[in-house]
């Protein structure tokens, strides 16, 4: 009798030790998964504030410098449909003529593939719970030119909200030892650059 229990007792701390080594192991697995899965999401988002920034600043010679900037300009702006045509008068065929035929809405082009698209969220980090992507814009130096730069960025704290704490400072503390940006960011503020950090 004394013996059934106590194998009863073994089989339970075996199964228990068991599945705190399954689950030690699984958890960094599940938390890359995840990391991944989330990284996704935000990096598309980032290319889409890459893309509107590009199209406002052929509009504008500039790039906006805030969201309500950007947002406003996907919801009224305007991009020119242009025809494109060789010169008659070019007898190399190497030059061209710009022809605007029309205007098309800024949604109705570049975000035309997503019916559900809401141009108020995209200012908005995935998984955060309401904090925005921060955003500068303006000009730099290069070689004595004025070039015009800007950097959309999201920390890993905010996009990796509510999973492993532990493993979020594991992950921050690898990137700061390897002195790499802790977290996803498109452009740059210090050179001209419209790269993502994911993209190098």
């Amino acid at each position: 009798m004394k013996q059934n229990i106590i194998k009863v007792l073994l089989s339970i701390v075996i199964i228990v030790l068991g599945y705190f080594v399954v689950n030690s192991i699984m958890s960094p697995v599940k938390f890359e998964n995840e990391r991944e899965r989330r990284e996704r999401i935000v990096i598309n988002q980032l290319k889409e504030i890459r893309d509107v920034q590009i199209a406002f600043k052929s509009i504008h010679s500039e790039y906006a410098k805030n969201f309500d900037t950007l947002i406003d300009f996907i919801n009224t702006g305007q991009i020119p449909i242009v025809n494109i045509i060789p010169d008659p008068t070019d007898t190399t065929f190497t030059k061209t003529i710009n022809d605007t035929i029309g205007y098309i809405g800024v949604i109705d082009t570049l975000f035309k593939s997503r019916p559900d698209f809401n141009p108020n969220n995209i200012r908005y980090v995935p998984f955060s719970g309401g904090v925005e992507f921060k955003l500068d814009a303006g000009k730099i130096e290069i070689s004595k030119t004025q070039v015009n730069v800007f950097e959309v960025s999201a920390m890993y704290k905010d996009i990796l909200k509510d999973m492993d704490e532990q493993l979020i400072r594991n992950l921050l503390k690898k990137l700061s030892e390897l002195e790499k940006f802790e977290g996803l960011k498109v452009g740059s503020m210090l050179e001209a650059s419209i790269d993502g950090n994911w993209e190098f």
